[in-house]
């Protein structure tokens, strides 16, 4: 396959996706909105490039997106390599988010679990902790959601199984969700120095 086969691939699948994908993107962007306003918080888990994945929808949370605003909760899971490599050496791998869950986690957070399989099990086992403990779960996969589609609330499975062309539409995912979080945001501040809010005692 050439660099113009890959591109148009890509092309097919975003048009793909924004068909499978819009109803469930606007429940996230709801279900985000609803519960930040209520002054939870975001933690976010996945492996490898999924890792990568949740520790860009943070920092996309907690400084911006598009324009100042008040900084909005998140935690990546995973990112402390002394808890995440006390958890997976003390009590398995299938533990690391988990684990971090029972510590972090209150009822009424939102995890966002990541997994192009949707059957990686330490983000699977993160959803069902995450479960137990009155949090929501919003869960991006690849086609069909795997072992993680039980334990979603909202389910956005990429209609692929090429672990490459996933990941490129949870990135766009990632940013859809976090714009339209950040545009309410905006909205409903109007009249408010959020900006001046956000950077005091900096």
């Amino acid at each position: 396959m050439n660099i113009h086969q890959r591109f148009e691939e890509s092309a097919r699948l975003v048009r793909e996706s924004e068909r499978r994908l819009a109803a469930p993107l606007e429940r996230a962007v709801e279900l985000l909105l609803e519960r930040l306003r209520g002054g939870a918080k975001v933690l976010a888990c996945g492996n490898g490039g999924s890792a990568a994945d949740a520790q860009h929808l943070v920092a996309e949370l907690v400084c911006r997106v598009r324009r100042d605003r008040a900084a909005l909760p998140g935690i990546a899971l995973g990112t402390d390599a002394s808890v995440s490599t006390a958890v997976a050496n003390d009590l398995g791998f299938e533990q690391l988010f988990a684990r971090q869950l029972e510590a972090l986690a209150d009822k009424g957070d939102v995890l966002i679990a990541i997994s192009t399989s949707g059957d990686s099990p330490n983000v699977v086992a993160a959803a069902r902790t995450a479960r137990r403990r009155g949090c929501r779960v919003i869960a991006l996969t690849g086609d069909g959601g795997g072992a993680l589609a039980e334990h979603a609330d909202v389910l956005l499975d990429v209609p692929s199984t090429e672990v490459a062309r996933i990941q490129e539409i949870h990135g766009l995912c990632i940013h859809v969700m976090v714009e339209l979080v950040e545009e309410a945001y905006l909205d409903e501040s109007a009249g408010r120095n959020l900006v001046t809010e956000s950077r005091e005692g900096c």
